[in-house]
């Protein structure tokens, strides 16, 4: 790569994770398609974006391991139920036609927009919900099939996690965002990474770039969430599905 596509791909490793972090995913609607349109082949970007997302989640976690917002239940809940499912998305999106399952994933992420936009309250205050044996397997349940689309479809499926862990479990933004990106920023896409690595290509000569972006981008986005708290973040998390949902549809 030249000198001016690596800057190009630092600035929007940066500006792609600084709002994931803010907003508690969606890093893919600006990094993957950068790497295709830098000329990676689709296949080789889904599993570059992936290692390099990983990054994501170490700045974010350097961010908010200085903060009271991660319980420990939720780390076992979201490794335990997620990290199968994205080993078996990542599996299988190198061996099936994804155009339809992107159009019905935009649409559906769109929606989770909407839905949030037209609840004014949800997500800003912390009201624990659904925490009994049937609440965590039902919960478990959802984050199962969110990891498989994460493992497959990369672009948005952070942003599922979060709204889930709002809606279902009764969490804040602030809390939510911060157990999305610690645990898949850094356990989904890990595993992502290492499938999608022993099963196609990783450019590896594309990597430092993304990772700086990632991890840099990470840690400014976290904080910038800690610090202006539950209303923006729910603002830039309903900003950031549209956008995602409009990406997924329009290709």
């Amino acid at each position: 790569m030249s000198v001016v596509d690596q800057g190009l791909l630092l600035a929007v490793s940066l500006l792609a994770n600084l709002f994931s972090a803010f907003a508690g995913g969606g890093a893919g609607l600006l990094q993957l398609p950068a790497l295709i349109f830098l000329g990676l082949p689709f296949g080789i970007a889904l599993a570059t974006h992936k290692v390099a997302s990983v990054a994501l989640g170490v700045g974010a976690t350097l961010r908010h391991l200085r903060e009271d917002t991660l319980e420990r239940r939720f780390i076992l809940l979201l490794l335990v139920s997620g990290v199968p499912g994205v080993i078996l998305g990542a599996s299988l999106i190198l061996q099936i036609p994804d155009r339809i399952a992107q159009l019905a994933l935009g649409v559906l992420t769109m929606l989770m927009g909407i839905y949030s936009w037209l609840r004014p309250a949800l997500g800003q205050h912390y009201q624990p919900a659904h925490r009994d044996l049937r609440g965590n397997l039902l919960g478990a349940a959802g984050l199962f099939v969110i990891g498989v689309l994460n493992g497959s479809l990369t672009s948005g499926t952070g942003l599922f996690v979060t709204l889930w862990l709002v809606q279902w479990f009764g969490m804040d933004y602030k809390r939510a965002v911060a157990h999305t990106l610690v645990l898949v920023g850094l356990a989904w896409n890990g595993s992502g990474a290492v499938t999608l690595g022993m099963l196609g290509t990783i450019a590896w000569d594309w990597l430092p770039m993304l990772l700086i972006g990632s991890l840099v981008g990470g840690y400014v986005g976290a904080h910038l969430a800690i610090r202006h708290g539950n209303r923006f973040i729910k603002r830039a998390f309903e900003v950031m599905t549209v956008l995602v949902g409009l990406k997924l549809i329009l290709g």
